[in-house]
């Protein structure tokens, strides 16, 4: 049996990112696979990475030593089959929690030679699910776009083949009234929650489940 990891970058966990992760981890599952989901803000303390190089050094060449609340995601992360990661956009970039957890997972894999260039040797899909207010429009190759290709490229490089979704224009909160936001359309936002969500559910759903069946 395949096993994956599913992470929530987001701070909530059933909001938009945790469900869309919660679905892509739902679809690997309907395909067979063992999954484990964790919201990665509920985990123990944690930072990124601390510049010690321990996992450059011949003992520990490819694997963290650094210990706190994301050693043993990175453990598990090591021992899966594949991996699922979902943040919200916060300010054009992911969460601080899934930019911490990228800089261990990449970093620990860069071994500062031309051969070989990476540590690693278990190479595993990802999907990379990132939620965004703002809506998909943004994601040109001048705008947010750019960002993503990074984030994609270096986890395609030091983890394995990575397919990228986006979901835009999403619902931020159930009751917008009492922000007094004047910037969005609550009824617009509610509106796509209600109609385009839905069908965003079923996507992560079947990229999870052709992440087992081999086709991420």
């Amino acid at each position: 049996m395949k096993k994956m990891i599913a992470i929530n970058g987001s701070p909530r966990a059933m909001w938009n990112t945790g469900t869309l992760v919660r679905e892509a981890a739902k679809g690997a599952e309907s395909e067979g696979a063992e999954v484990k989901v964790i919201d990665l803000y509920q985990l123990d303390k944690f930072t990124g990475c601390i510049s010690c190089f321990g996992c450059k050094l011949p003992e520990h060449k490819g694997v963290c030593v650094y210990q706190d609340g994301l050693a043993p995601v990175l453990e598990e992360i090591r021992q899966a089959d594949g991996l699922i990661i979902g943040t919200p956009n916060y300010l054009g970039d992911v969460s601080a929690g899934v930019r911490a957890l990228y800089e261990r997972l990449i970093f620990q894999s860069l071994s500062y030679k031309q051969d070989p260039m990476c540590y690693n040797e278990h190479f595993i899909p990802v999907l990379f699910i990132m939620t965004s207010n703002a809506p998909e429009e943004f994601y040109t190759p001048e705008g947010y776009g750019k960002i993503i290709e990074n984030y994609k490229g270096a986890l395609s490089t030091f983890v394995g083949p990575t397919e990228v979704m986006i979901s835009g224009d999403t619902l931020q909160v159930d009751n917008y009234d009492k922000y007094n936001w004047t910037y969005f359309d609550p009824e617009a936002k509610k509106k796509r929650h209600e109609t385009v969500f839905p069908e965003e559910k079923k996507k992560a759903f079947a990229l999870g489940a052709e992440m087992v069946k081999g086709k991420v």
